[in-house]
């Protein structure tokens, strides 16, 4: 699958990986490929979504103490370890891996040859809640459809 990826959308997956690790995370999810993109503001797909990296990154802290409040755990003060470095592939988790054909499937139905950053962003523009990448767009209140819509036109 990797074969079929730009340059760019290879260096989302690896920031993707480097997020995941930041965050003491064992695997890539949808929220770590998000914030990989994040990682190039001048893509077209990250200009229209109108947030920064650190912008993403505080909200999805914000989720993750929002979500472990709710089971009674309160990790005001404390500081997550990074995941050490490891020779094994890390794992992407489902909600990730089938981000990777919905983008395949993207570059088909444009007809053009390589995955995008954009390509990369559409498909994860359709993920629904509960997936996590779905929940911190609309943490920080970003309109799925119109950005989806907006990305489609620049591409044309």
């Amino acid at each position: 699958m990797f074969e079929h990826f730009a340059a760019g959308a290879r260096a989302a997956v690896t920031r993707a990986l480097d997020e995941a690790r930041l965050r003491g995370d064992r695997r890539i999810g949808t929220e770590h490929l998000l914030l990989g993109l994040l990682h190039q503001p001048g893509t077209v797909a990250v200009q229209l979504l109108g947030i920064d990296l650190e912008a993403a990154r505080t909200a999805l802290d914000d989720l993750d103490r929002t979500a472990l409040a709710s089971v009674g755990v309160d990790v005001h003060g404390i500081e997550r370890p990074p995941v050490p470095a490891s020779r094994k592939r890390t794992p992407f988790t489902s909600g990730a891996r089938s981000v990777l054909p919905r983008a395949l499937a993207e570059v088909k139905k444009g007809g053009s040859r390589r995955i995008t950053p954009e390509h990369l962003m559409l498909a994860i523009l359709d993920r629904e809640p509960p997936d996590p990448a779905a929940e911190l767009m609309e943490r920080l209140g970003i309109d799925r459809p119109s950005v989806r819509e907006r990305i489609r036109q620049a591409a044309a």
